[in-house]
């Protein structure tokens, strides 16, 4: 097939510093849908044969050189080769319109990354896992729910983004009135940008912050739009999503099947994370003895974005050491 031929950035252009035990390269790999996947993949300096391997996403609105490509390149220090790739539509990652989200077409980038490790001559095909963090929490719990090659699945601080877009925070928005007033915007939205050719964007994260915003958007301004977090290529970041790019989520439960999982899945969240009940209401969906739940004590939800000091990640090694195995 004709792949897109993508930009890609070749200087270290990461919110966090480079690691000296790991291999960074750029790779690009395609999905089922014709869009072209720009990753990051880190290998273990040393690493020896077919490597263990886990591929990295979110969060929503982010990009690889931002939370997932953190996880990464933490993870591959712990000995796994790891791939943290820009969903499509976004970052350096290829499809248009641009910043555009989809439950269908951002699970099956899950599985084009797992394509893409099966085939390489340094990994396990027996032993690949996943890792979504926020947003991609939820579309990584649908993907081991869709293909039966994962055999780790981990969602860390995550959203279900199909839960929150039908029935607001808390779900407070949850009635058929409130999603038909949804449906109508959306709908005079589409029209308006058919005709106009273009797609304007939704705006991202508030800036500046009003005194009186909820905590979880200070959260998110303090990681997003401070040198903590900022990347110029991050939605988030920036001017967000284009208006009708979530749409789909409205009508599309992406946790129906999340009961069949039949390999390990990990949530993690923080205890006083806004978003906690998405993780533990998703843990309880679960079946199997094979299924874990962490709350992190004291921590918030983008505590477990970047702070090394919080991200268990011993824990998370050993989890996917004993399912990867």
């Amino acid at each position: 097939m004709e792949n897109e031929k993508l930009i890609l950035t070749e200087e270290w252009d990461k919110v966090f510093p480079q690691s000296d035990k790991v291999s960074h390269s750029k790779v690009t790999f395609h999905n089922r849908y014709g869009i072209t996947l720009a990753a990051d993949l880190y290998v273990p300096k040393g690493g020896e044969g077919k490597l263990p391997a886990i591929a990295v996403c979110g969060p929503f609105g982010a990009v690889k050189e931002q939370s997932s490509g953190l996880y990464a390149q933490t993870l591959a220090e712990r000995g796994f080769l790891t791939l943290a790739f820009d969903p499509s539509f976004t970052g350096e990652s290829g499809g248009q319109p641009r910043y555009v989200a989809s439950p269908d077409i951002n699970t099956e980038d899950f599985l084009a990354a797992v394509d893409y490790l099966s085939v390489r001559e340094d990994v396990d095909p027996d032993r690949i896992g996943i890792l979504g963090v926020c947003g991609w929490g939820g579309m990584a719990i649908n993907a081991a729910a869709l293909d039966t090659r994962i055999k780790a699945t981990v969602a860390s601080t995550m959203y279900d983004m199909s839960r929150v877009a039908a029935k607001g925070y808390f779900d407070a928005q949850d009635s058929e009135e409130d999603r038909y007033q949804m449906r109508k915007t959306y709908a005079a939205q589409r029209t308006e940008d058919y005709r106009s050719g273009t797609y304007p964007r939704g705006g991202g994260v508030v800036d500046p912050v009003p005194e009186d915003a909820p905590f979880f958007v200070k959260d998110y301004h303090d990681y997003y739009k401070t040198p903590r977090g900022y990347h110029p290529r991050s939605l988030n970041s920036n001017e967000g999503w284009n208006v009708t790019g979530t749409m789909s989520f409205l009508n599309q439960p992406l946790l129906a099947y999340a009961h069949e999982i039949r390999s390990a899945v990990l949530v993690i969240h923080g205890e006083k994370a806004h978003s906690r009940y998405f993780g533990e209401d998703a843990f309880h969906k679960l079946t199997g003895d094979n299924k874990e739940l962490l709350i992190i004590p004291g921590a918030v939800h983008t505590d477990l974005y970047d702070r090394m000091d919080v991200i268990p990640f011993d824990k998370l090694a050993e989890f996917y050491s004993t399912y990867l195995k």
